[in-house]
């Protein structure tokens, strides 16, 4: 079996690839390196590729049949939500034109397949201790609502074409499978405090007076790894049954405030840093925690690991990737 990973030199989907190398499957990238690096994938097939081009779907139908592919896992898109309100037609373009060119070149290469790379964005304002995948999407910014059209795209598809898709809607992720391939981007609050901690600048927390234990803001982090194995689980549940599309949250079910999370990795790099408190950012909601239990029933995953293994994991991989 070959599978297709777009967006697979980057962070999540390196971890991906290693995964399914390391269980014995033939994979093959599609990748534009803008915020990949093929260093994560040596030896893996490579091809260098922007898939919202108007020449994507023929390129990739060229792939597929080359590389003999069965199934892809699409990560490939942009996913700063700052950006995307400020290029909202580009960052429509890029997210839901690469969607599009990927299920025209699966219908032309017969391939039938796909878990797609969702976000909890797409619940928007909605807020509390156990989102279920029923709980109302009403995205807030483009980028949200990319990753629900890309999702509509599937059902669509799944109706059409006969297409057997899995949504996964990820939650916070952080930390590393392999300390080669942790997080480099200072986009979310671990790399982010990691980076402060590097410069002696106190961590920041938006603030601390939320309805919540200690005042901060709860999130569900969940491990990259657990989160990749998520990606196989759900591959493998589309082996089997007719066309349609499941949409799973991936997630802990656990919640840990901004403040615990940053007295963690304070902790682990025994940095006497004080964290800095300002005011409350819009739009942060006081508490998005995931109910990850349709994924466990459906298709028996569930995160092995914690706050603890998440923060040591990232902090390895930070001391070797700044060398």
């Amino acid at each position: 079996m070959t599978v297709l990973v777009t967006g697979g030199a980057g962070y999540i989907g390196s971890h991906v690839v290693r995964l399914l190398l390391d269980r014995g499957d033939d994979v093959v990238v599609v990748d534009d390196l803008v915020t990949g690096n093929r260093n994560r994938i040596p030896g893996v097939p490579l091809v260098e590729m922007d898939l919202a081009m108007s020449s994507a779907p023929t390129a990739l139908e060229d792939v597929m049949r080359t590389h003999g592919v069965n199934d892809v896992i699409h990560f490939a898109g942009r996913k700063q939500v700052g950006e995307s309100v400020l290029r909202p037609a580009w960052y429509f373009q890029q997210n839901i034109g690469s969607v599009a060119n990927l299920l025209l070149a699966m219908e032309r290469a017969d391939v039938s397949r796909i878990v797609f790379s969702s976000s909890a964005a797409v619940y928007g304002t909605s807020e509390g201790p156990a989102l279920r995948e029923d709980t109302p999407q009403n995205p807030i910014n483009p980028y949200g609502e990319t990753k629900l059209i890309g999702e509509w795209l599937l059902a669509d598809a799944a109706e059409a074409c006969g297409v057997r898709a899995s949504s996964l809607r990820y939650f916070n992720v952080a930390g590393a499978g392999w300390p080669e391939l942790g997080d480099t981007a200072a986009l979310n609050l671990v790399p982010m405090v990691l980076e402060r901690i590097d410069h002696g600048l106190a961590p920041l927390i938006f603030g601390d007076d939320y309805p919540t234990s200690d005042g901060t803001c709860v999130r569900d982090y969940i491990h990259v790894l657990d989160l990749a194995e998520a990606h196989l689980a759900a591959l493998d549940s589309l082996s089997t049954g007719g066309p349609r599309h499941d949409v799973y949250n991936v997630g802990t079910g656990v919640g840990s405030s901004v403040r615990a999370m940053i007295d963690e990795i304070l902790t682990v790099a025994e940095s006497r840093l004080i964290p800095e408190v300002r005011s409350r950012r819009a739009g942060d909601p006081a508490v998005v925690v995931a109910d990850p239990l349709a994924i466990a029933q459906s298709i028996g995953w569930a995160s092995q690991r914690g706050l603890a293994e998440i923060v040591q994991s990232a902090w390895d991989s930070h001391l070797l990737l700044k060398k």
